[in-house]
């Protein structure tokens, strides 16, 4: 027993395994690893000794759910949760916003907490309000204000108005015209989300940290048409031709300054949940269900102030089969009788009318009738289940080209401007991963077939603990275990 004393006193310790997810919504991945390859050194340098690739969104590629997604290893009719917006029921308005209080399954931080891993959680979309855990927790975009209380624990909300003052979750009022200020805004959230990120890492106990920036979001539906000579509003002129090149370059910058805080025993991820493309225009999915006698109106909309929300409009359900919800992708719901209030298409008559509409949907082509590419899902086919109200089919318009404008009173199904203000991009399909440990020089490897819900499997696998079984998606196969 002496001996055995001894020898634990003298033999090395086993150093402490750590594991630093960054996040940058929306991040192109040919912006990255490709346009601007030689111009971001810190995210080359990660790229070139570890592992990288495209990584695959869920359907629909959106912000809320997909960062819930890839840290739960769940999918959207997994958790219930859509979109942004979702029906809290199968009455007609019933809809509300998706925050953490609808996220039921547990996510990385919550699995890790109860193997007595202290986690750092700053930014990532779907935690507001802000959970307990075993660490360290600055709630998302979804805060309303720093009024309320968007930090675990609470007085962390004190350390973090030292530190940086008025702190920003978000740039309220991102679609503005006012494209200079939205600049600046930019820039002064960014750098205070990444001091507030190395005040954490400097002054916190932490064995997995996990931050995402929104300004990469942000920046692309702002400035994307000022980047991308395709896009039909492109002026090459602008002034503002270089504003999210010379953001991403302040994004390389501050990914920098948080290297030092990991050691030669911390795996870093950078990761975002999709990519990013143009807009051609929007598809006015209400505008079209009437027109083809889906949807069907008791009066016609009050257009004298401008176009009208689908709840203001006066619905003759008695006769209405179906209607739709506007956003980056469409969503379309069958009034379907035993199931909606008023519901009048009959079980019998369910698959053979949403086959229809999907057909018709996907035939519909731009402005000049020239094809566009628009793929429709339905849930059965694309979850493990569908719980909560999931759309009884959605619509990628154009592949994600065109978004869904839900709204009524354009006298058009195609537009060229968006109801909810100025807005360049819509959401790509695949977002960007890049791998990187200290312990191992994978040579800047390029993997194919990845998939965002890999990664909180992978990162269990990173510190040695069991992946539950009913997480989606494996590990990915190259990173090895510890």
């Amino acid at each position: 027993m002496v001996f055995q004393n001894l020898f634990n006193r003298i033999r090395p310790s086993t150093p402490k395994r750590r594991v630093a997810i960054i996040g940058l919504d929306c991040a192109a991945p040919e912006l990255v690893f490709e346009r601007w390859a030689d111009e971001l050194p810190n995210l080359a340098k990660l790229r070139t000794h570890g592992l990288y690739g495209e990584l695959e969104s869920v359907t629909p590629a959106i912000t809320v759910p997909a960062w819930s997604c890839m840290m739960s290893s769940k999918d959207p009719g997994t958790l219930g949760v859509y979109g942004f917006r979702n029906r809290k029921d199968h009455a007609y308005n019933s809809t509300v916003v998706a925050n953490s209080d609808a996220i039921h399954e547990p996510r990385l931080w919550d699995i890790l907490s109860k193997h007595d891993k202290r986690s750092i959680v700053l930014g990532v979309p779907g935690t507001y309000p802000p959970t307990p855990i075993n660490g360290d927790m600055v709630s998302c975009f979804l805060t309303p204000s720093t009024d309320a209380d968007y930090t675990y624990p609470a007085a962390l909300k004190q350390d973090i108005t030292h530190w940086v003052g008025d702190y920003m979750v978000d740039v309220k009022g991102f679609r503005t015209h006012n494209k200079q200020w939205l600049l600046e805004q930019l820039h002064i959230m960014t750098r205070k989300r990444f001091e507030v990120a190395r005040q954490l890492l400097a002054n916190r106990e932490w064995d997995f940290f996990m931050m995402v920036e929104i300004g990469v979001d942000r920046i692309h539906h702002g400035f994307w048409k000022d980047l991308d000579a395709t896009h039909r509003n492109h002026d090459p002129n602008s002034p503002f031709k270089e504003a999210i090149r010379e953001y991403y370059h302040l994004i390389d910058h501050e990914i920098g300054t948080l290297l030092p805080y990991f050691d030669d025993h911390t795996s870093v991820f950078v990761v975002s949940d999709h990519g990013a493309k143009k807009m051609d225009g929007g598809i006015c999915i209400n505008e079209w269900l009437i027109q083809e006698g889906y949807l069907v109106l008791a009066t016609p909309p009050d257009t004298a102030n401008g176009v009208v929300k689908f709840e203001s409009l006066d619905v003759d359900w008695s006769k209405t089969r179906a209607w739709g919800d506007g956003g980056y992708y469409g969503r379309l719901f069958i009034n379907l009788k035993g199931r909606e209030p008023q519901g009048i298409v009959e079980p019998a008559d369910y698959d053979s009318l949403r086959t229809e509409l999907m057909s018709k949907l996907e035939a519909l082509g731009d402005e000049n009738d020239q094809p566009i590419g628009t793929r429709c899902f339905t849930p059965e086919a694309l979850y493990q289940n569908s719980r909560g109200v999931a759309p009884d089919v959605l619509v990628y318009f154009g592949d994600l080209a065109w978004r869904s404008i839900g709204t009524v009173g354009w006298n058009s199904i195609h537009v060229f401007e968006n109801d909810t203000g100025p807005d360049d991009a819509n959401h790509a399909q695949h977002g960007m991963f890049i791998f990187h440990d200290p312990q191992h020089d994978f040579g800047g490897k390029r993997l194919s077939g990845l998939h965002l819900m890999q990664i909180a499997p992978t990162v269990l696998q990173q510190f040695g603990i069991p992946v539950p079984f009913d997480m989606q998606k494996p590990p990915i196969a190259e990173l090895e275990p510890v």
